[in-house]
């Protein structure tokens, strides 16, 4: 078993160190030239490249018979662009809500199932949540979790809701039933909010992020102690986070019509 592992992990390395190979002035390169290069023999280098072209991280050209980096690539790193773009994007903006509302805010995505925070910028008396850039959440008890949910495939829903609707508080939605019906008003009312369902004392607003396309990608998210985010204050808060989501939307190529 342990060399079964250690095999695997040693295949992975090769897979990584095939792939960082490649650069500006070497954009293809045969199999010869990786396993000179690497030090790896050709039919580990063969058997790998095949392996990774099969799954669209790398292209051979059947007329060179040599291999450049193909779109798997390319989509992953759209992917860290999009979020580094948001990331720096929101920081004018989610500095400029906390300063309003003197609460502190966060901008989230949805990955793996989970709900987890890009960036945060706290007030000057935050409550005591354990959040932080890189933590993740579940997203059907949080409101940037749920404003994901309400804009995701059906398919990714149905995953959340299959993995299991844990009860954190008393407040937690555990039915999927419930769960579904308050995603549909969230996609309708443009925001989503939770009262205490996944913190007990804590309230949060959130209002989604678009991209260019129109489509959701992030959420924009203001927490708070419950006597400060309180149930008669939502709709006014929700006008301030969704003003504040649209602009963002609107600084990485949003058009609202």
């Amino acid at each position: 078993m342990k060399n079964t592992e250690e095999e695997y992990l040693t295949s992975v390395k090769n897979a990584l160190k095939m792939l960082k190979s490649f650069s500006m002035d070497e954009p293809k390169k045969s199999i010869t030239d990786l396993a000179t290069s690497l030090g790896l023999s050709k039919s580990t280098v063969s058997r790998t490249m095949a392996t990774l072209a099969s799954e669209g991280f790398v292209y051979k050209d059947p007329q060179t018979r040599k291999y450049r980096l193909g779109l798997s690539i390319l989509s992953l790193s759209g992917i860290v662009n999009t979020n580094m773009d948001i990331h720096r994007e929101s920081q004018p903006v989610l500095y400029k809500l906390v300063e309003k509302l003197d609460e502190t805010a966060h901008i989230s995505v949805l990955d793996n199932l989970d709900n987890i925070y890009l960036h945060k910028v706290e007030c000057n008396h935050p409550v005591r949540v354990l959040t932080h850039i890189g933590k993740r959440n579940p997203p059907f008890c949080t409101s940037s979790g749920k404003v994901l949910l309400a804009h995701a495939d059906p398919e990714i829903v149905n995953q959340v809701i299959e993995k299991g609707l844990k009860r954190f508080t008393k407040y937690t939605i555990t039915n999927s039933d419930s769960l579904l019906h308050e995603l549909k008003q969230i996609k309708e009312n443009g925001y989503a909010f939770s009262m205490e369902e996944f913190n007990e004392g804590v309230n949060s607003v959130a209002a989604p992020v678009f991209d260019y396309r129109g489509k959701v990608i992030a959420a924009i998210t203001i927490v708070g102690p419950k006597q400060r985010v309180s149930s008669h204050k939502i709709q006014k808060l929700a006008k301030q986070v969704i003003r504040a989501g649209l602009e963002i939307s609107n600084r990485i190529g949003y058009i609202n019509h």
